[in-house]
């Protein structure tokens, strides 16, 4: 026998507690003697041996009452054989250590009381077991450890940006069962349970041979405040001018009398703050206006005071000021007044309009290249558009209206698998938004639900071939592009079905028109602003024209110099930051080699700030039948004793016992007072 917390045994001590109080309470019987007394000591003598015997009786009943209850609250279990177990189940422990277990019980987070019955458990375990352990990050091992190195591993488990869904811990379990030779498994899921994690419906061929036991872990109440999300209200940094941070907060559970005051920070000096507010659906945007006055990259903070939950609490953000871009723009025909419009409102881009016939022969200083209202493309052109994309840079073709398309296909040809079929005469909105292009996930946030896509009053039929690398980001309903990407070589060439005025439609007075020149124009040299999430595996696009083995991407910060997962993307390398790292923070990444850096910030991914947990009762419901047990995470320890599969825990047993010893002295008791004595007989 083996006791789930063995210190209680110490209150044993308590029994000398009845037995003191018994001999203090010891009555002498005095005899007087006096005539014709012999009935009299007879009757005394009785009742002296009956009242000894009632106070033995009435000790013991005390000491067995103590016992029990002592046993009760130290919670006894049969170990049974010591040796290892002969059943080929693999005995594996989950240990959920995403953001969520950060919340507190008590004075506690979740994932200590976790790692605490998980430790129990282990050292429960019959001798020689050897158990896997998993965690949201990789796993300490594929293979089962023995109990003192799974200790260890759960002693150094902490909170990890990084989550895992059930069926992928099933898929994990499968897996290792198969390379194993098990039989099954039995798999005890560590948990606080939330809905986005793990699966409502069983699923019958991941858990195949796998004995599910549930311990749930989670808060008394659940209550947050987060930043959701924050991104600039212009696409580029004003240097010395009036920028603004738009700013998505949520709140989860009851709000505080008190609203916490979110402040904002670039480069360690608090330039603004602002006390949140909630609508009805506990959502909140605000904006934060702020000055730069120094060129170049610019590390933004969002701070809040929420004291409950902590991981969510910032938000960070990397904006490079000043981006000093040239913009060559070739024009046949007349200047287009809504470029011009444009490139000028923002400080930072350099503008140069000159005829199409004039098209200067080498285009490496500019980064991005567009031609406007370009109705034929000769070979000298057509030659200078393929330096420049071979180089690596953007070039972007606003076609003019012509009846006479083969003076574009020649030149279309040249650059890639390109070709115009026809042309459309009627009015056509686009329909679809490309959400994943590189030209729109940096700006998607700040989409409205309602906003309207643009519509071209005529437009090309635009085909392309497999080595021209079509990517659509505005298509009409027959899935012809409106506007797409193609990457014939290094470089990006993106190319409108229509033309930039108004008798093409009103792109130019669109909201996507201003942001997709932005966007264009950045991209041919990586991007200025930042703010990765964690486990995501968003690249960062670094131009770099001569990367190989020696010439890499490191990656930066104080006592971090890492090498990232990277790989050819046009004239540079696409970097996947968060593969080596998971804590927030700036970064800063740069070549061996030299040249500019490029300053990041990693966030923690929101998904676990909503804190949705599954209702366990509601849960059980679902998950029950044959190989599905459910264990209250003070039991969990016992999970691997004879006590787990009995009907009736001896811990109960011991609280009936104690009630029957309460019991049993009360009728003792009760019965001495009701019996009269025999001197008052």
């Amino acid at each position: 026998m083996s006791f789930l917390y063995p210190f209680f045994l110490v209150a044993g001590l308590l029994l000398a507690i009845p037995v003191l109080i018994h001999l203090f309470n010891l009555r002498r019987y005095k005899t007087v003697y006096f005539p014709h007394t012999r009935f009299l000591k007879n009757i005394q003598l009785k009742s002296q041996k009956q009242s000894q015997i009632r106070h033995k009786l009435l000790l013991a009943l005390r000491m067995l009452f103590l016992a029990t209850l002592i046993l009760a609250f130290a919670q006894p279990f049969f170990m049974g054989d010591k040796k290892a177990e002969t059943s080929k189940n693999l005995q594996v422990i989950y240990l959920d250590n995403s953001a969520s277990m950060s919340v507190k019980k008590g004075a506690r987070s979740l994932l200590e009381v976790a790692k605490d019955a998980a430790r129990q458990q282990v050292r429960q375990a019959p001798q020689g077991s050897r158990i896997v352990l998993l965690t949201n990050d990789k796993p300490v091992s594929y293979q089962p450890l023995p109990a003192d190195k799974v200790l260890t591993a759960i002693n150094g488990t902490d909170i990890s940006s990084a989550t895992k869904t059930s069926n992928q811990v099933w898929a994990t379990v499968q897996s290792i069962v198969q390379n194993e030779s098990m039989d099954g498994a039995d798999v005890y899921y560590y948990s606080d349970f939330q809905r986005n994690a793990f699966s409502q419906a069983r699923d019958k061929n991941l858990m195949d041979k796998i004995n599910f036991i549930g311990v749930p872990i989670q808060a008394n109440t659940v209550q947050n405040i987060y930043i959701d999300t924050a991104y600039l209200n212009s696409p580029v940094l004003q240097t010395g001018q009036s920028n603004q941070l738009i700013v998505h907060t949520r709140a989860v559970g009851k709000l505080p009398a008190e609203m916490p005051v979110m402040q904002l920070s670039i480069n360690g000096q608090v330039k603004s703050a602002t006390s949140l507010n909630f609508n009805d659906k506990n959502e909140g945007i605000d904006t934060l206006a702020f000055h730069v006055n120094d060129a170049g990259w610019q590390r933004m903070t969002l701070a809040l005071n929420d004291a409950a939950v902590r991981f969510d609490d910032t938000f960070m953000i990397t904006a490079r000021s000043a981006p000093n871009l040239s913009i060559l723009v070739l024009n046949e025909g007349q200047t287009n007044p809504y470029i011009q419009a444009a490139f000028r409102a923002y400080n930072g881009f350099r503008l140069n309009q000159v005829p199409a016939a004039q098209a200067p022969g080498d285009l490496q200083e500019y980064n991005l290249i567009i031609l406007n209202g370009i109705t034929r493309i000769d070979d000298a052109m057509a030659g200078t558009i393929a330096k420049a994309l071979n180089q690596g840079q953007s070039i972007c073709i606003f076609p003019g209206r012509t009846d006479n398309v083969a003076g574009l296909n020649e030149g279309l040809r040249k650059l890639g698998d390109i070709s115009i079929s026809g042309i459309e005469t009627e009015v056509q909105p686009a329909s679809t938004l490309q959400q994943g292009s590189n030209l729109v996930k940096d700006l998607f946030e700040r989409v409205p639900e309602n906003v309207q896509l643009p519509v071209a009053n005529w437009h090309y039929i635009i085909d392309a071939g497999l080595t021209a690398n079509q990517q659509a980001i505005l298509s009409f309903r027959n899935g012809d592009p409106f506007l797409a990407k193609y990457t014939p070589s290094r470089g990006q060439l993106y190319i409108t079905a229509t033309s930039a005025d108004l008798t093409g439609g009103n792109f130019p007075g669109s909201y996507f028109f201003v942001p997709f020149l932005y966007q264009m124009a950045m991209q041919s040299r990586g991007g200025d602003v930042y703010a990765i999430t964690a486990g995501k595996q968003q690249p960062v696009y670094l131009p770099l024209n001569n990367a190989d083995e020696r010439n890499m991407i490191h990656l930066y910060a104080r006592g971090i110099d890492a090498i990232p997962p990277q790989r050819p993307s046009g004239a540079g390398l696409e970097v996947f930051a968060d593969q080596v790292i998971s804590q927030s923070g700036f970064y800063t990444l740069a070549s061996t080699q030299g040249g500019d850096t490029t300053a990041i910030a990693l966030n923690q991914d929101r998904t676990e700030s909503s804190l949705d947990l599954w209702n366990i009762s509601n849960l059980k419901d679902q998950w029950k039948g044959k190989g599905i047990k459910w264990m209250d995470v003070n039991r969990a320890a016992v999970a691997n004793s004879t006590v787990n599969s009995a009907s009736f825990p001896l811990w109960k047993v011991c609280v009936i016992l104690a009630l029957l010893m309460l019991a049993a002295e009360t009728f003792v008791l009760a019965g001495s007072l009701r019996k009269p004595t025999a001197a008052a007989q």
